[in-house]
């Protein structure tokens, strides 16, 4: 298995645990434009985080895998934004938190769409 599906399993699988361990920060930043309750698309994107973790573990399923984390990714990331708009008026250490998740949603991204290539 490459270090990169390993990394992206072991990131997906943790964060996805964490939506159901602790759920309250998850919901927190779940844009308010979506209808419905936030609790929903909480354990749903982390039940896909589980799911897409486990399609990297697989040899016959990480390229799958990359691409829908890849996907994923790209679905979350108007939560990364909704997290930033609200801490911005947070302390220093909330808003480098909060806006360092912007650019790292991209370093995710392509180190998906690496393990999808093969």
């Amino acid at each position: 298995m490459s270090r990169t599906a390993i990394a992206l399993s072991a990131l997906l699988a943790g964060a996805g645990a964490l939506h159901f361990a602790r759920p309250a920060p998850f919901d927190s930043i779940v844009p308010r434009a979506l209808p419905g309750d936030a609790r929903v698309y909480t354990l749903a994107s982390g039940a896909a985080e589980l799911g897409i973790a486990g399609l990297l573990a697989v040899p016959a399923t990480r390229r799958l895998g990359g691409a829908a984390a890849a996907a994923l990714f790209v679905a979350v990331f108007p939560a990364n934004l909704q997290m930033a708009a609200d801490w911005s008026d947070r302390s220093a250490l909330h808003r480098s938190i909060a806006y360092g998740r912007l650019p790292l949603q991209a370093v995710l991204i392509a180190q998906a769409l690496h393990v999808a290539r093969g």
